[in-house]
């Protein structure tokens, strides 16, 4: 299985352990690892039977002036934005310290912000043969669930997960 972490994140494969399919034909990412994990089976020649997503990046219809926030607050004060960043990961559960950060980039954090999902691409995988799983927490601070899984249903088998946010930790 390979896995691809979130923005700023490593080691948060942990997470997931409970859905995670450890398969050598999986590939799974969570938020914005979710997008590389996506555009590396678009792109694989290699089989792949499961892509899952865990807590997609989804920030499709955000106006330009929540993404310029995010941004300077990024740019203005790294370390706060991060203990924030993560804070809601684990919300509604508390934050128990044990997300591992890894380096943080501002293009990282834009692309993610600014990125939009193919919903040709997410077909032709449907096509291919290949399962998609999207797991969401229906208390999720970072992303709108309920407009992501909108999104995803038609492509994907899509669990939303009561009382859960971003990290899927329940409260």
């Amino acid at each position: 299985m390979i896995f691809y972490s979130g923005f700023a994140l490593k080691d948060d494969d942990r997470f997931f352990e409970s859905y995670l399919d450890e398969s050598d034909y999986c590939v799974a990412g969570f938020s914005y690892g979710a997008i590389k994990a996506f555009e590396y089976v678009q792109d694989s020649y290699k089989r792949v039977d499961k892509l899952q997503l865990f807590s997609p990046a989804f920030f499709q219809g955000k106006k330009e002036r929540y993404i310029a926030m995010q941004l300077g607050a990024f740019s203005s004060d790294e370390k706060a934005y991060l203990r924030t960043f993560v804070d809601n990961c684990f919300y509604p559960a508390p934050n128990d310290n044990s997300a591992t950060l890894d380096s943080a980039d501002y293009h990282d954090l834009k692309r993610l912000l600014t990125y939009i999902w193919d919903e040709k691409a997410l077909a032709k995988l449907k096509e291919r043969g290949i399962k998609l799983e999207v797991y969401l927490g229906a208390d999720d601070k970072i992303i709108d669930a309920q407009k992501a899984f909108d999104f995803f249903t038609p492509y994907a088998e899509v669990t939303l997960i009561k009382d859960a946010g971003h990290f899927l930790i329940r409260k």
